[in-house]
């Protein structure tokens, strides 16, 4: 799983209803006339916005954290992790408005409801867990699992985004390589750099002789190969293109699950589609360092 941590479940698209235990506060009696409370610089926590969601993968008891102030993402978190589970949810509420804006910005759409929690995915707390959910929109996927990572709030909220984007793709390019090097990209895009080197995957595309998922399209979001090819070209558009992320996205979704990383290329600059792979191979010559990251146009 930690080889390939933003991913959903296997099971996407199946929706899993489990029974949760819920944190309700305790009803407080009302004697008689209360007085007006004295408006004070803490103000009591919230209760949560409902029950919690049916989690992708996640059975025991939830805690509510909180919920971002703009877009209203509820964060919730298993308390077992203690602490420093909690400052991460903490720390992802103070970020989530933050991300849902740039999330928007990239793919010129408003979020939905999201719900997310925080948990040791796979029993890991420093994040190689990934992240998960259910579908690729809002409606089915708004439930998402992100894994702890103790004192490194910049990845858990590189986790929200990875899942945030997917959502955002609204059903299209779920569980290809193209929508995985998208989303991935998102989640760089969202984060101080270095974030994120420990997934990256564009090494192993390079150790496996460089195949060709530019003119086809893996259909698979598991394979760290095909979703290697499509963050190097997709480092190589950006970085030498001089083509904005939200420009790829709003593209890849158009273009839809039939579409290739070359007809990304063609459509947003009018060039020919066989020039994607011959230009992107040429450029990958003429790298002095050859690829030892996801970003290797971008890491001079």
């Amino acid at each position: 799983m930690a080889g390939h941590p933003l991913r959903h479940p296997s099971f996407a698209f199946r929706r899993h209803h489990h029974h949760h235990h819920h944190h309700h506060p305790e009803p407080s009696p009302t004697p008689g006339p209360q007085p007006q409370p004295q408006p004070g610089p803490t103000p009591a926590p919230q209760p949560p916005p409902g029950p919690a969601p049916a989690w992708p993968t996640f059975t025991g008891g939830v805690s509510y954290a909180g919920s971002s102030a703009e877009a209203g993402v509820a964060v919730y978190y298993d308390p077992t992790l203690g602490q420093a589970g909690l400052r991460n949810a903490i720390d992802l509420i103070a970020d989530a408005d933050r991300i849902v804006l740039a999330n928007e910005s990239l793919f010129g759409d408003t979020a939905g409801v999201v719900d997310v929690l925080v948990y040791a995915i796979g029993g890991e707390t420093d994040g190689s867990g990934g992240a998960d959910h259910s579908a690729c929109n809002y409606q089915d996927g708004g439930a998402i699992e992100v894994c702890a990572a103790f004192g490194n709030p910049a990845l858990v909220s590189a986790l929200f985004e990875a899942e945030l984007s997917e959502c955002s793709m609204n059903g299209r390019l779920c569980g290809l390589s193209t929508g995985e090097a998208l989303s991935r990209w998102c989640a760089i895009s969202a984060v101080p750099a270095g974030t994120l080197d420990g997934f990256a995957s564009g090494p192993a595309w390079d150790q496996a002789g460089r195949p060709d998922f530019v003119n086809r399209t893996d259909p698979t979001d598991q394979n760290p190969i095909s979703t290697g090819c499509g963050m190097v070209f997709l480092s190589w558009l950006q970085r030498t293109r001089g083509i904005g992320l939200g420009d790829i996205a709003r593209m890849m979704v158009n273009l839809g699950d039939m579409g290739t990383l070359a007809m990304v290329y063609s459509s947003l600059t009018a060039d020919t589609l066989p020039n994607a792979w011959v230009l992107f191979s040429q450029a990958l010559a003429g790298l002095p360092k050859g690829i030892q990251s996801d970003d290797p146009f971008g890491h001079k």
